[in-house]
């Protein structure tokens, strides 16, 4: 992986990684595109780059941290299926990371139900979470272990299914990227240790540099997706997610063809 290469899947993470539309799809994708999807830096840096991402809701959100007890309590019974799912298919999950193909299917399948959420569940008018609430959306954010479904998009369908406006759904997907995503990346780091590999000291300034750049594009993306959400719903998201899946799957059978001949 070089400079560039870090700097372009850095955007697309701060980009995506809060949009229903898959960051680690996208990345995936663009990294298969740059012939270091197979790379094992490559899946460490896909993981370790959202600690930028996730610095943003902190940012953004910072007052709202000054909670009581039981929004944590909250966020750490929706946390809990991630870690237990997370250890049990950690091998399966991995083998998935470099293969398009679920992506698009992935992508495909999930913009067909962003086109049906807004019919199915409307913008609710819950603003509490409870503790089933959290809990099931835990479960809902679980899907996203299969690449392209989209993390915050499984947990805010989730959300919105237990009658929750799309604003306090997305939101409560925000604070649950925190804890999910730094759990994420300590056991993918351990792995990474694990396996013998050591970072050099240009693999560590293009962790910098990913994380600078994913902080950047992520503070943009969060404040734009929640104005629109609550405006106009899923169905752009819908529409694009199914455009991309089925881009993906054309070029992917394009470059067999080219590959056979």
């Amino acid at each position: 992986m070089d400079t560039l290469q870090a700097i372009v899947l850095a955007i697309i993470e701060g980009l995506t990684e809060f949009l229903p539309v898959s960051s680690t799809g996208h990345m995936i994708i663009a990294s298969s595109f740059f012939g270091i999807a197979g790379d094992d830096f490559t899946k460490l840096f896909t993981i370790v780059i959202q600690l930028g991402t996730i610095m943003s809701v902190v940012v953004l959100y910072f007052k709202r941290f000054f909670q009581t007890m039981d929004f944590y309590y909250k966020l750490f019974v929706a946390f809990l299926p991630a870690v237990f799912l997370g250890l049990l298919l950690s091998d399966f999950i991995d083998s998935l990371l470099e293969n398009p193909i679920t992506v698009a299917i992935s992508l495909i399948i999930g913009g067909f139900i962003l086109l049906k959420v807004d019919d199915w569940f409307g913008d609710g008018e819950e603003t509490e979470i409870s503790y089933l609430t959290a809990l099931k959306i835990g479960f809902f954010q679980c899907l996203a272990m299969i690449p392209g479904v989209s993390r915050s998009g499984a947990s805010i369908v989730g959300g919105m299914s237990q009658k929750l406006s799309r604003t306090v759904a997305a939101e409560f997907s925000f604070f649950l990227a925190i804890p999910t995503m730094l759990g994420a990346t300590v056991k993918k780091s351990y792995d990474y240790y694990e396996a013998g590999f050591q970072l050099s000291s240009e693999q560590v300034n293009l962790l910098i540099i990913g994380n600078v750049v994913g902080f950047i594009v992520a503070l943009i993306a969060i404040k734009s997706f929640i104005n629109y959400l609550s405006k106009h719903g899923f169905k752009i998201f819908g529409y694009y997610r199914i455009i991309a899946g089925i881009a993906v799957l054309l070029i992917h059978l394009f470059i067999q063809e080219l590959t056979v001949i």
